[in-house]
């Protein structure tokens, strides 16, 4: 009578260290100057036990995979390679498992990295139709207003707006909405409302992130450019914080539909210069691992198109 089948190759011996020890647990994420590790008690397995492995791992391939130090835990080049490579194969599985349970059945963390005002404006208010038709699925929202390292952080996948610059991952366009020039009531009261991009050089303009940043904004009208050079006493580096300044009647601001929707709507600030365009701000979903995305990274990414399909922002009308 034959026994089980024995794991003769080493990479069989690899991914069943993997399933019971997910490579993202051997990458610690640092926040706020400290280190912060995955949940070992979920994994069942101590910290320690995790860095005896990691030790035990680096010792066999000969390579340091983390740079270690009092304050900070890094993965070195190889150390991203090794990850990144180890998650494909455990996206793999991940994928086998929950094709055979179907679209209903998905499991496991989905983590997704986003900045701040955009998760709390635009994608926490619609989570709970996505939560609803995964039960299953648990969502960790990796929220910061910079650009994460994907791999690092231990992220299936990015919600990023603006231009791409991530060389190497995959990525989809869910949608884009209008940039838009607004300003509150109070301080067109005062100031009066231009009617042309010139006139913006008589007004005190928020300079904030981005193109918004600039000193020259762009605008487009019949298919003809113009450059309106603004100035203004309030410089803001974060897109939640140009809003809240324009709000508060400090000037004129540029902000995506998408960071001014809830004003817009209860009359707090108004679009201004309507016959003209900036251009429009998109949203990608950015994954690690190529261009084949988990399931469960797709479900979400197909839920979230249509979402902004439903507010006319997944294509080119706003």
């Amino acid at each position: 009578m034959r026994g089980p089948p024995r794991c003769t190759h080493q990479l069989d011996v690899r991914l069943v260290s993997f399933s019971i020890v997910p490579p993202e647990a051997l990458i610690p994420r640092v926040r706020s100057g400290s280190v912060e590790v995955w949940n070992t008690r979920e994994l069942g397995v101590s910290q320690p036990s995790i860095s005896r492995m990691v030790a035990s791992l680096e010792a066999r391939l000969g390579v340091k995979l983390l740079l270690r130090t009092t304050r900070h835990v890094a993965p070195t080049d190889a150390g991203r390679v090794f990850l990144e490579r180890a998650r494909q194969i455990l996206g793999d599985l991940d994928n086998a498992e929950n094709a055979a349970r179907g679209a209903d059945g998905l499991r496991g963390t989905l983590r997704v990295a986003l900045s701040g005002a955009f998760g709390i404006r635009e994608v926490i208010p619609r989570l709970p139709g996505f939560a609803e038709q995964h039960p299953k699925l648990g969502i960790e929202l990796l929220v910061s207003d910079g650009t994460e390292d994907l791999i690092a952080e231990g992220a299936d996948m990015a919600l990023r707006l603006g231009p791409l610059t991530d060389s190497g991952f995959g990525a989809r366009l869910l949608g884009k909405a209008p940039r838009l020039a607004v300003a509150s009531p109070a301080y067109l009261a005062r100031r009066g409302t231009p009617q042309t991009p010139a006139d913006l050089a008589a007004h005190d303009c928020i300079l904030g992130p981005g193109l918004s940043g600039r000193t020259g904004w762009s605008f487009t009208r019949s298919g003809r450019a113009t450059s309106a050079t603004v100035e203004g006493p309030i410089k803001v580096a974060s897109a939640d914080g140009v809003v809240a300044c324009a709000k508060a009647g400090l000037g004129i601001a540029l902000a995506s539909r998408w960071m001014c929707r809830a004003e817009l709507e209860a009359g707090e600030l108004v679009a201004i210069l309507s016959n003209y365009q900036l251009d429009w701000v998109e949203l990608h979903a950015v994954y690690p691992g190529g261009r084949r995305p988990a399931l469960k990274v797709r479900a979400f990414s197909d839920y979230f198109a249509a979402q902004l399909m439903q507010k006319n922002e997944g294509g080119s009308s706003g």
